[in-house]
């Protein structure tokens, strides 16, 4: 919780004030403050009342919980893309057998086993990715709603396209970025480079990874004979690893985002105090 008098440091006291206020070090409207000693910075003015809320009410609350459950979910994609890998490696082998002339009947046992794993690692990732799409939709709306806590004015785009900018064409190649460089900004310690570095990498292998994945979706769908099936299993292949990496960069992202802003919100930094 805030300090109740300069909305800035973390209050220490029952009565919900901070050391300095509750010392004296911030005076009270009215009352002279304590001289600071020479050398010592003038920081920046707060503002003297609540001001507006340019996005509307937001509440701080923990992110931890949701943090932590976006990595799990996002490892179970990682274990997915790794049967996935493994399935389409199973596909190129019999495929290019077949191609090779290759009938006889333990080929062709081994054409339907890898017909059904691949099938079932289709499915498995579309469960888990649709999984670790809500909780991390859900994940994703707090740490935007927290980041409005810390900095009301650091957000270039409103509330509502945290959630949608996902879902609209076009739109969602480059809006979820920016919502995610704003959170960033507004979370990152007060006085610290604000590097997005990991943000970008995360975001330029996502981009590779869905345009992979559409790529891979039509050329499945184009055809079943043996020889474009085994040349169409390089694009699958690159498809599934992209998005195990792009799930890996994904979980370093949450985890640091989760830290900052669990850590800020302890240290009562930089919180701005707003009216409704």
């Amino acid at each position: 919780m805030f300090c109740k008098k300069c909305y800035f440091a973390t209050a220490s006291t029952p009565e919900g004030l901070c050391a300095d206020c509750a010392d004296g070090s911030v005076s009270a409207p009215g009352v002279a403050p304590k001289p600071a000693p020479p050398g010592t910075p003038v920081p920046s003015p707060l503002p003297t009342g609540p001001v507006t809320r340019p996005h509307g009410p937001a509440q701080l609350r923990s992110p931890v919980g949701l943090g932590t459950a976006v990595a799990v979910v996002l490892g179970l994609v990682i274990v997915m893309d790794l049967f996935a890998v493994w399935s389409d490696f199973k596909m190129y082998d019999v495929t290019g057998a077949l191609l090779d002339g290759d009938h006889g009947d333990a080929v062709l046992r081994e054409a339907e086993d890898a017909d059904t794993y691949y099938a079932l690692a289709g499915y498995a990732q579309m469960i888990t990715f649709l999984a670790a799409g809500v909780v991390y939709l859900v994940w994703f709306m707090r740490a935007r709603v927290n980041a409005e806590v810390f900095d009301p004015f650091g957000h270039s785009k409103k509330r509502i396209w945290a959630g949608w900018c996902w879902f609209v064409p076009i739109v969602n190649m480059w809006f979820p970025r920016r919502i995610m460089l704003d959170i960033w900004d507004a979370s990152s310690p007060v006085g610290s480079r604000r590097s997005h570095w990991l943000v970008n990498v995360w975001w330029t292998v996502w981009i590779v990874s869905a345009l992979a994945a559409r790529s891979q979706f039509t050329s499945e769908g184009s055809t079943d004979a043996p020889q474009e099936m085994h040349d169409v299993s390089s694009q699958i292949v690159f498809a599934d690893v992209t998005d195990m990496v792009a799930a890996v960069l994904a979980i370093l992202v949450v985890l640091r985002l989760t830290r900052m802003q669990n850590e800020k919100a302890h240290q009562g930094q930089g919180a701005v105090p707003v009216g409704p």
